[in-house]
């Protein structure tokens, strides 16, 4: 009797013991199956007619086609220099930025690298061909769009002001993003709006489609710019081709792919590859894209570039 009931107490925790492996087998399996969180990828860009918006979107459904664990996505903003906070701060994984929103020597552990020198900037001065605006003096007292604030625009507007003489309260100063740019000049709310971004930006190539504009010319205040912010602005030419209007130089600025410096290296990479391996398909988004070349991307100062980056750019020898 005893003999029988230390067999079924055996039976029993042999019984018990295969119930529980075989539980602890269905929740391998079941965490095995499960699919895994896709990684988010939000893109700090800016209006949805100039040419960050246009790049973002392209670079997103590319990113979404061939990373399957990703999900991008971009986010509208008033452009540089939400961008950069957005990046630093975690609301956003990458963007866009204009070389001069950036600290000339950041300090600390940086939160925000580089993936690529993308293309330059051109700041466009837009006015009615009629007007009385045929140079920055002429804005003196007049109404005019500085860009929107927390834009690259703006800050670059403001020292070109200050270099012309005309900072302080010397021009009246409405702080507008493109789309309310253009609306305004129409109405006649403004006398002139500022705009920095890559050739063509589409509001205004519709702008000049459907009125008579100006492109005031800003050659030289391209020095000044220079010796008091720094060597990061160049001149460059506005062809008559890009909007049919008269041909103009004007003062430009490098544009950075900008990465959040905590993403993993391996996902940074797979980016920068993508950025570079599908620049025609880029380009087809926006012209501006297609200037991109891995010799160039990767003059990026004053920021370093993300470690992933870097790794592509070697393994390539641009």
């Amino acid at each position: 009797m005893h003999r029988v009931s230390r067999t079924s107490s055996r039976r029993a925790g042999l019984a018990a013991l295969s119930t529980v492996l075989l539980i602890a087998n269905l929740a391998v399996v079941s965490c095995r199956d499960a699919p895994t969180k896709p990684t988010s990828i939000r893109i700090a860009t800016g209006s949805p007619t100039a040419v960050y918006y246009a790049f973002g979107q392209s670079l997103a459904a590319i990113l979404n086609r061939e990373l399957p664990d990703v999900r991008a996505s971009v986010v509208i903003t008033a452009a540089s220099a939400e961008n950069v906070q957005l990046v630093g701060s975690g609301g956003a994984e990458l963007g866009f930025t204009q070389a001069d929103v950036l600290p000339t020597s950041p300090t600390g552990s940086p939160t925000v690298n580089a993936v690529a020198r993308v293309y330059d900037d051109q700041l466009h001065l837009v006015t009615t061909s009629g007007g009385p605006v045929r140079s920055v003096a002429d804005l003196r007292g007049r109404r005019v769009s500085v860009g929107a604030s927390g834009s690259g625009t703006e800050i670059t507007v403001t020292r070109l002001l200050e270099v012309a003489g005309l900072g302080g309260d010397e021009v009246r100063r409405e702080r507008l993003g493109l789309d309310d740019s253009v609306t305004a000049l129409r109405s006649g709310r403004v006398d002139a709006f500022f705009f920095s971004g890559g050739l063509p930006v589409r509001g205004i190539e519709a702008l000049a489609g459907a009125s008579a504009i100006r492109i005031v010319d800003l050659s030289e205040w391209t020095e000044p710019l220079r010796s008091r912010y720094g060597q990061v602005y160049v001149s460059r030419d506005i062809p008559r081709s890009v909007y049919g209007v008269d041909a103009v130089t004007t003062v430009a600025d490098p544009n950075y792919l900008i990465v959040r410096a905590s993403l993993p290296e391996t996902l940074v990479r797979d980016v920068t590859r993508l950025l570079m391996e599908r620049r025609a398909e880029l380009a087809a988004a926006h012209p501006a894209a297609g200037r991109m070349s891995p010799r160039s991307a990767i003059v990026t100062a004053p920021l370093s570039l993300h470690p992933g980056a870097a790794a592509w750019y070697r393994a390539t020898k641009p």
